[in-house]
């Protein structure tokens, strides 16, 4: 028999999540799923344009939208103490906004890597700090979903410096994990294989129609798109991820099965 009164534990009713990296990709996709949850979202992007576009495709209301740059890393606390104050406490957050990197040892300098950092683990750190702040995140806790990728765990030519920005976010998440437990806040980490966004077509632009081939072989059930990740991150935000916490979520079509 249904029951009249069940809410399913996917339901984000009336949360509100704050998503970087909102204007495309994998951060649009979950904007896109998680306001059909019917979470209120929070759209955090650098390009205005693309994010005004992104926040008018989301279902339901109360969404909001910032253009801000998350590697300014030393405003981002003081900055989500704004964002509670003018539209209420947060539930969740999503690190979603990053930036790649494939560039050979010999090449690589330390400017190029320290930004790569900035982006992908240090904006990281900043937004758990800032949600953690009073009347940031809400009383009753939450969730935050740092967005890794499997190049954490499996090596590859080039990647030296996207590989370590991502790899940090894993121990960062299993540190705040038990450091935000008391208050109720879980920390996940979800870690894509190659998925089809805007920066694997930047980043597969040189790429020969064989070497595209290698990758796509590479994962067993083929590449991923955007809602493959956003599914995850949906599942660990919500209730249905409710006794997880410290947890890499591999999501890569099987790309580091074998």
């Amino acid at each position: 028999m249904n029951d009249p009164d069940f809410i399913t534990p996917l339901s984000l009713r009336s949360r509100r999540v704050l998503v970087t990296g909102a204007a495309s990709g994998i951060g649009r996709a979950a904007c896109e799923l998680l306001s059909r949850l019917e979470a209120r979202i929070v759209a955090v992007d650098i390009d205005e344009a693309a994010l005004n576009g992104a926040v008018q495709g989301l279902a339901g209301e109360g969404h909001a939208q910032c253009c801000f740059d998350v590697g300014d890393v030393e405003r981002i606390p003081g900055w989500m103490a704004d964002v509670a104050q003018k539209g209420g406490p947060l539930f969740g957050v999503v690190h979603a906004a990053g930036l790649s990197c494939v560039q050979p040892l010999r090449l690589l300098s330390p400017a190029a890597y320290r930004k790569v950092l900035l982006l992908n683990t240090e904006a990281a750190l900043a937004l758990a700090r800032g949600f953690h702040k009073k009347a940031v995140g809400d009383a009753a806790g939450g969730s935050i979903v740092f967005i890794s990728s499997v190049m954490a765990s499996a090596g590859a030519p080039g990647a030296a410096a996207y590989a370590m920005s991502k790899a940090a976010l894993h121990g960062l998440t299993r540190s705040l994990a038990m450091e935000l437990a008391p208050g109720k806040i879980r920390v996940n980490c979800v870690a894509p294989g190659f998925v089809r966004t805007p920066m694997f077509d930047r980043m597969s632009a040189p790429w020969d129609a064989a070497q595209l081939a290698r990758v796509e072989e590479d994962h067993p059930l083929g590449l991923g798109a955007p809602a493959d990740v956003a599914n995850s991150i949906a599942f660990l935000l919500a209730d249905t991820g409710r006794w997880i916490t410290g947890s890499v979520l591999t999501v890569d079509g099987g790309y580091t099965a074998h």
